[in-house]
């Protein structure tokens, strides 16, 4: 294996869970974990309520992971479900008020802490790497 892919491999997984943890920590106040505000976030920005399945698909998880969770955030009173009208068996997921104001609340606690890590970056530095991320993502996807 060439080091420098194993060391980008890795610097890439441990600077993606840190950036998840460092999210955590300023959410945990809110009550809520990064997949729960995902989750929300996914919702209130959709341009149309998605349905259990396109959530699931949008957040990549299982139909299994996603009901429970859809679950919580129902009890909490930041989303409800509500048939669609041309088929009954399909649940649509809503924001609600509440769940619309969270996420206006945590949308700005996650671009201060987007501009605490990367706001002495470069610009030009920023951009290369986010085009290298980019075109990874794309060759990750895409079918071998």
């Amino acid at each position: 294996m060439d080091p420098l892919q194993n060391r980008f491999s890795l610097a890439l997984q441990h600077t993606s869970r840190a950036w998840r943890q460092a999210l955590e920590r300023r959410l945990k106040c809110r009550g809520l974990s990064q997949a729960g505000w995902l989750a929300v976030a996914a919702v209130a920005t959709a341009k149309k309520p998605p349905s259990q399945s396109e959530l699931a698909q949008s957040l990549g998880v299982e139909r299994a992971t996603i009901v429970p969770m859809i679950d919580r955030l129902v009890v909490a009173g930041l989303v409800q479900r509500k048939c669609s009208d041309e088929d009954w068996r399909v649940k649509l997921v809503i924001v609600t008020a509440a769940g619309n104001e969270l996420y206006k609340q945590v949308k700005i606690e996650a671009e201060c802490m987007r501009e605490e890590l990367l706001g002495a970056i470069n610009k030009d530095e920023l951009l290369i790497a986010t085009e290298m991320l980019e075109l990874v993502q794309r060759v990750a996807e895409s079918p071998l």
